[in-house]
């Protein structure tokens, strides 16, 4: 089954995810891309005791591009977590996303942010790795929980979208 949910969320794997995403789509696996997690063996165990019963690996973002083809044919029901926009942008220009769409989740207030919804707060930088995710033939989307209403980010920022027209 292909990739359930790509999620940028800063906070990974937590309540909104586990509860929300998880009671909805009820994933086999997360699959949580950072490279600086990738190499902490004390920050997986943590996130590992949030995810319940469902597997949880750990991907710098150059193994999760290799990946990515295989999660999309594997059965094991897969949500792909990075905890920004810039590295969910290194997996969509892989090539390996295009139709797929991206939920930006929490991206909460910090220096340089604007809010743009109460649980997106976003830097010049970060829109534009959206524009970047948008060019590579991914959609995005704000949502943090799955009966919330759908924002369409681009819509909302203004940005591009690459149409099969185009």
């Amino acid at each position: 089954m292909p990739v359930l949910l790509y999620r940028v969320d800063e906070r990974l794997i937590h309540g909104q995810v586990v509860i929300g995403w998880g009671h909805e789509l009820r994933p086999d696996r997360y699959v949580v891309v950072d490279d600086a997690i990738a190499d902490s063996e004390w920050e997986q165990e943590l996130y590992r005791l949030g995810a319940g019963s469902a597997e949880v690996s750990f991907e710098t973002a150059a193994d999760a591009i290799d990946a990515l083809e295989g999660y999309g044919a594997d059965p094991v029901r897969t949500i792909v977590l990075t905890r920004d926009l810039a590295t969910m942008r290194r997996l969509a220009e892989s090539g390996g996303m295009v139709g797929r769409t991206v939920n930006v989740g929490g991206l909460h207030h910090a220096p340089g942010r604007t809010k743009v919804l109460t649980y997106v707060h976003l830097s010049p930088d970060e829109i534009e790795d959206l524009q970047h995710i948008l060019d590579a033939g991914a959609r995005v989307q704000a949502r943090d929980l799955p009966d919330a209403p759908k924002v369409d980010l681009a819509r909302e920022l203004g940005l591009a979208e690459v149409t099969e027209d185009a």
